[in-house]
């Protein structure tokens, strides 16, 4: 049976078109139930290389380093005061330099400082405010009698806070530093800055309440040198005032000024 030249290009046309649509899939080994196919194979390697990368991060979360130590530092004590005490006039200014007591403040810094006796305020009774040297002199022991024991508890606060808290910075601080697999995993670290962070913040609060209590200090002792300077504005003032009405000249010893307080 002859084939004309027409009949086998339809039957190779055919044959074209028909490997054209088939699937990737193909027999091995001229074996018809073992099939490979071309675009599985491409996904399985895909995802399994997507797989090694993922284990080869988490590898690299889980190594811990080995030499910590290079950047260790060390947490500085503070030394407790210690006040000297002659002849009681100090009695509990140590105490309240070294622990968080209002009350111990409060009576201490009363039993150093020189107290306004009754007669003074008898004299500042008749004084007009805002116009008044002594009253303002007095404005600025009593803000001076209640900022500095408030500073003498800051102080005692953050001493005793400090000593209390030195258990809790030196663990995280050992954690921090270990080298063994028991603390170097990822959340285990993440943890560590978390309670480091945590640390540093109450710590920055007790520096902020020293702060403060600087501040006010400040604030006081600017207002005495405020007031001493216009203290000496005012007497320069008023001698000038005086002496050019009163003549203070040997003639006229009479008319001296008589009224001038030093």
């Amino acid at each position: 049976m002859k084939v004309n030249f027409k009949s086998r290009c339809a039957w190779l046309v055919g044959g074209a078109l028909l490997l054209l649509t088939a699937t990737p899939s193909f027999a091995l080994f001229g074996v018809g139930d073992i099939v490979f196919d071309p675009t599985s194979y491409a996904s399985l390697v895909s995802q399994a290389t997507t797989a090694l990368n993922q284990f080869k991060l988490i590898e690299n979360n889980i190594v811990h380093f080995s030499v910590k130590q290079q950047w260790q530092t060390t947490l500085n004590t503070l030394k407790n005061a210690n006040v000297a005490n002659m002849f009681g006039e100090t009695v509990n200014m140590t105490l309240a330099l070294n622990t968080n007591s209002p009350t111990t403040s409060t009576t201490a810094w009363k039993t150093a400082t020189v107290p306004v006796s009754s007669n003074t305020s008898l004299y500042l009774q008749g004084q007009t405010v805002g116009n008044s040297p002594q009253l303002s002199q007095l404005a600025m022991v009593e803000m001076s009698d209640s900022i500095s024991p408030d500073c003498l508890t800051a102080v005692g606060q953050y001493r005793a806070t400090r000593t209390t808290n030195t258990t809790a910075n030196n663990a995280l601080l050992q954690q921090q530093f270990d080298v063994t697999s028991a603390t170097n995993s990822e959340v285990q670290q993440l943890n560590l800055l978390n309670a480091a962070e945590a640390q540093k913040l109450s710590e920055t609060q007790s520096q902020g309440q020293m702060q403060v209590c600087l501040a006010s200090q400040m604030t006081v002792a600017n207002m005495q040198q405020r007031n001493a300077a216009a203290q000496d504005l005012n007497s320069t003032a008023l001698i000038y005032q005086q002496r050019s009405v009163n003549d203070v000249s040997a003639a006229n010893e009479d008319s001296t000024w008589q009224t001038y307080l030093p």
